[in-house]
């Protein structure tokens, strides 16, 4: 079933309004909510992906009425990182919209696909997932406010005005509960970050993929850098945002550059990622040098979205200005085991 060209297109000007935003945007085709963290438990570093996608297949329901009307189409992906072992195990969710099924809220965060979900609780969400044997029940509070990129939250993803998303993060959640590995449950604790993303038209049929940074800093401070990649090679599109660790984000002045020291060919695909990099914005005066904690973090999804991806938890060193800064992120490269232009 093809997707209706009835969804509405991204416009700048949109003012956001939460907590109503953290739930779904049925007008708008494609959507995502996502988190990662990097998390400790006694003697073992963790990393953790889970991110649920709505996928909107007609603007309308036929049938108001009825609650199996094929509207949405829900995905999700779970990806643990056992860093001190170096292992990495994921695992993915298809499901129509239906009860019991899966669903999510318009008035808040509340999305859910079988027994995975994520929902705001007060002040704090909750994170829950799992796949055989590997589980995560988290819960994340905020220790920052919304961050909205681009142009309070309208975030350009080419040329054309049409073009973009609204996307915004939360970009340092203290994270504690637990993750099961192989059955054996740990406490864990530590810190998470969130984006929400939704939109009609993100990326043109002449685009490869992205390069997408999220990092957390000892000093308190995040930074989001991205930059999209055409099937020629070139990159379009950089931009990033600074979090402090007070007062309001900021904009990166000048173009963010990403720069790989290596690569990693996937021994399951044969893709070839770019594996450790440079971020530089120079006139912020950043210089990170980001690395993968272990190079094998790639999901192939062929059971739910069809797409091939690196996903990783990543270590930082650098600085800012004349500040010496340490800290851990996530990495996500797409367009490499195949191009995405066109797919969002």
């Amino acid at each position: 079933m093809g997707a209706d060209s009835r969804f509405q297109d991204v416009q700048a000007g949109r003012i956001p309004v939460f907590p109503r935003d953290h739930g779904k945007h049925p007008d708008f085709r494609t959507e995502w909510w996502y988190f990662t963290g990097n998390l400790d438990s006694e003697g073992r570093q963790w990393g953790v992906q889970v991110t649920f996608f709505r996928r909107g297949l007609v603007s309308e329901p036929r049938q108001q009425s009825s609650a199996w009307n094929l509207r949405d189409v829900y995905l999700a992906h779970f990806a643990l990182t056992d860093v001190t072992g170096g292992r990495f195990v994921y695992g993915e969710l298809l499901s129509r919209e239906g009860p019991g099924l899966a669903n999510a809220s318009a008035e808040d965060l509340n999305v859910r696909i079988r027994d995975w979900s994520a929902q705001r609780e007060q002040d704090a969400m909750r994170l829950t997932a799992r796949h055989d044997g590997y589980a995560v029940d988290l819960k994340l509070v905020p220790q920052k406010p919304v961050t909205l990129h681009g142009d309070r939250g309208y975030s350009r993803k080419g040329d054309s005005e049409r073009q973009a998303s609204y996307y915004y993060s939360i970009t340092r959640l203290d994270a504690a509960g637990t993750i099961t590995f192989d059955g054996v449950s740990h406490r864990v604790n530590g810190h998470a970050w969130m984006d929400h993303e939704f939109g009609s038209g993100m990326m043109r049929p002449d685009q490869a993929g992205w390069d997408w940074f999220s990092l957390q800093l000892d000093d308190g401070s995040d930074v989001m850098v991205f930059h999209l990649r055409k099937k020629d090679g070139s990159f379009e599109q950089p931009f990033g945002t600074l979090v402090p660790r007070e007062g309001p984000a900021v904009a990166l002045a000048g173009a963010p550059v990403i720069s790989a020291q290596g690569s990693w060919v996937s021994p399951h695909t044969g893709a070839e990622y770019p594996s450790g990099w440079t971020v530089e914005v120079p006139d912020q005066g950043i210089s990170l040098q980001v690395k993968p904690l272990l190079r094998d973090q790639e999901l192939n999804t062929s059971r739910s979205t069809r797409i091939t991806y690196w996903e990783g938890a990543v270590a930082v060193e650098g600085h800012i200005g004349d500040r010496p800064v340490k800290g851990r992120g996530y990495v996500e490269l797409t367009g490499y085991a195949h191009p995405m232009g066109g797919k969002l």
